[in-house]
């Protein structure tokens, strides 16, 4: 189907695709549950074959008559017996190759919602251990001053008043910039403050927010490379009845978990030892092992909690790592190392989803449905010059980039997507939901706009245009039943819709808005409906989705990274302000029965937040947002 063929292109192929070929170790691109589901169900087959096999043997019973529940084995006859019991008989049988798998309908945990999950206890009762919280016997904690533009060179360094910093044991320069090495955090950071520097920005990038945003929108005036093209876009705009055109801004944003980035590592001069929340183990591995002179094997990685990551702690560089192996082999292991990023660092020094600009341009028939559809890009590739360009992007075409856009799943007969790739210093990374951060704002508020024009119903609209797409369109009609579509709201309330695809699971979301009396949005209920395939625990798909929601929530509503003259304006949470417990709406999620393979619920629970958002402002306000965070085009919040 159209679906399976273009989903292929999704994230979740690429990244699930590129560990298998690479044998990489690591989380991303929501492929955990995807990627493990059939290996540990045939791994629980297998071991429950044996089980089985060994206490029919030892019984003298028909396999076929023993029965599994609950870690005991046990026959009609009266016998049982534990799985610890079988243990020494089972490991002496072969492993069936090809083990029979359940059924869905003979599932006893999965699915279930009241399973909970393994790590609630010790993450409640303060047990659970962060890369923050590790200690190492003699550890000294090290914090980095960088440059203060992107591609600034460091000239000259003077760091005799910081190595008078009570706590402070050296001070050393590495590629990265220069290191403060103190026994505890704050004397790292007061003698960072003490450094006086000099830096040459003869290569760096000091273009401002807005010339950047100049440059970009220049670009969508010239050809870019073409993601997808059915029929003649072009050609068929100008016999269209009624066209829409709209473009749309979406800023740098930084991933800004609550841990902030940090790990600690040791080095005895043959063997290294890292402690982190990693999301790529199998990328950092190499990278310190480089570093240090070291083969990987000679580096050993313990993987501890993670305070957040959104993608951030799994650069394809492993910046941070590299970052800290610097900082050890430069004091030759005398130490062990904490490295540690404060929360200026982690929003002024970041990798950060990257900027983009889109045009979308649509027409419609006399009978209001749509003709054309014409969507240009332009932004950085999150791909291009990594390890990943040679296996990801072709012809110049970054998938990441587009994905979302050129996946568009509506029956729409000549549609055109292209991308202009730009250039520019600020380090770009993966975001939660990647390429579909931006791409369902774009096409789903579009789709609203196209709708309007055609003077029809939003969602009545898009039944029409997924016929061909029953996943699409289940959620779409579960969203709108349970959020009581076309019912009457009270005067100033706007209700916004927004279906979208990503990392092959389906969400539609129904947003609910309130216009208070000065004017400002008050978020008063989210709607969503969730197709992952096989649900293997509601309660974590659940909470996936509530914060995926939150998360593209804070994103749209107040977010941005902006620089001038090359610098990061933006500090710390004052003026990267986060979502507030009072700005989140009530939220239902409401899954789809499946029997599918599952899909994962990590990411796509972000991409379809802002535009159903925006869709809901716009019907109780009557003004389109097209330029993000909304606090930038006139909307303010209660």
């Amino acid at each position: 189907s159209t679906d399976e063929s273009r989903t292929a292109e999704t994230m979740r192929g690429i990244m699930g695709g590129v560990m298998k070929i690479l044998g990489m170790q690591g989380t991303g691109g929501s492929t955990s549950i995807p990627a493990s589901f059939d290996l540990y169900r045939k791994a629980g087959a297998t071991a429950r074959d044996l089980f089985v096999r060994a206490a029919a043997e030892g019984w003298g019973v028909p396999a076929g008559e023993v029965k599994v529940e609950n870690g005991t084995v046990s026959h009609a006859s009266g016998k049982s017996a534990s799985f610890a019991d079988l243990l020494a008989d089972a490991s002496k049988l072969t492993p069936n190759a090809d083990p029979e798998l359940k059924s869905p309908e003979a599932f006893t945990k999965i699915g279930k919602a009241q399973l909970p999950r393994y790590d609630s206890g010790e993450k409640t009762n303060g047990k659970a251990i962060f890369a923050l919280d590790v200690r190492v016997p003699d550890m000294v904690v090290a914090v980095v001053k960088r440059p203060p533009q992107f591609g600034a060179k460091l000239t000259a360094v003077d760091d005799a008043e910081a190595r008078k910093v009570k706590g402070v044991v050296d001070v050393k320069t590495i590629p990265q910039g220069i290191v403060v090495y103190a026994r505890n955090t704050w004397a790292a950071i007061k003698g960072r403050a003490a450094l006086k520097t000099e830096w040459d920005t003869a290569n760096a990038d000091l273009r401002s927010s807005d010339k950047l945003l100049a440059d970009y929108r220049a670009e969508l005036d010239k050809p870019g490379i073409v993601a997808r093209n059915d029929g003649d876009a072009v050609k068929a705009l100008t016999s269209a009845a009624k066209t829409v055109k709209a473009d749309f801004t979406f800023p740098f944003l930084a991933h800004a978990p609550m841990e902030t980035l940090n790990c600690v590592i040791k080095f005895d001069g043959s063997s290294a030892e890292l402690w982190d929340g990693c999301q790529f183990p199998s990328l950092t591995q190499p990278v310190v092992a480089q570093i240090l002179g070291l083969k990987p094997e000679q580096v050993k990685i313990n993987t501890v909690y993670a305070g957040g990551s959104f993608g951030r702690r799994a650069s394809p560089s492993s910046d941070y790592h590299a970052e800290a192996a610097q900082a050890v082999k430069a004091i030759e292991g005398k130490f062990p190392v904490q490295l540690v990023w404060t929360r200026e660092d982690d929003i002024q020094n970041g990798m950060y989803r990257p900027m983009f600009v889109h045009r979308v341009e649509a027409g419609v028939g006399a009978d209001g449905m749509p003709v054309a559809y014409d969507h240009k890009l332009a932004g950085k590739s999150i791909m291009i010059g990594t390890f990943f360009e040679q296996m990801l992007v072709k012809d110049g075409l970054d998938q990441t980039s587009v994905e979302g856009a050129s996946t568009l799943p509506y029956d729409i007969p000549n549609l055109r997507v292209d991308v202009r790739n730009m250039e520019g210093a600020t380090p770009v990374l993966w975001w939660r939901s990647v390429g579909h951060t931006h791409t369902a704002y774009a096409t789903e508020v579009a789709m609203d706009m196209m709708a309007d024009a055609a003077g029809q119903d939003p969602v009545a609209y898009r039944e029409k245009l997924l016929a061909k797409h029953p996943r699409h369109l289940g959620v779409l009609k579960l969203a709108a039943e349970k959020a009581d579509w076309g019912k009457p709201l009270p005067e100033g309330w706007g209700r916004g819709i927004a279906v979208h695809e990503s990392f092959s699971s389906f969400v539609a979301m129904v947003a609910e808005v309130s216009k208070t009396d000065d004017g400002s949005i008050k978020l008063e209920r989210f709607v969503c409906a969730v197709d992952c395939g096989i649900a293997v625990n509601p309660d974590v798909i659940a909470a996936q989705i509530e914060g995926g929601i939150g998360y593209g929530l804070g994103a749209v509503m107040r977010n941005k990274i902006t620089l001038a003259d090359g610098e990061i304006e933006q500090t710390n949470f004052p003026d990267y302000e986060p979502l507030r417990i009072s700005d989140m709406p009530k939220v239902e999620v409401h899954i789809v029965p499946s029997t599918e393979a599952p899909t994962g619920v990590g990411e796509p629970g972000t991409p379809p937040a802002g535009p159903a958002l925006a869709n809901a402002i716009f019907a109780a306000t009557g003004k389109w947002v097209t330029t993000l965070p909304m606090t930038d085009d006139g909307i303010s919040f209660a």
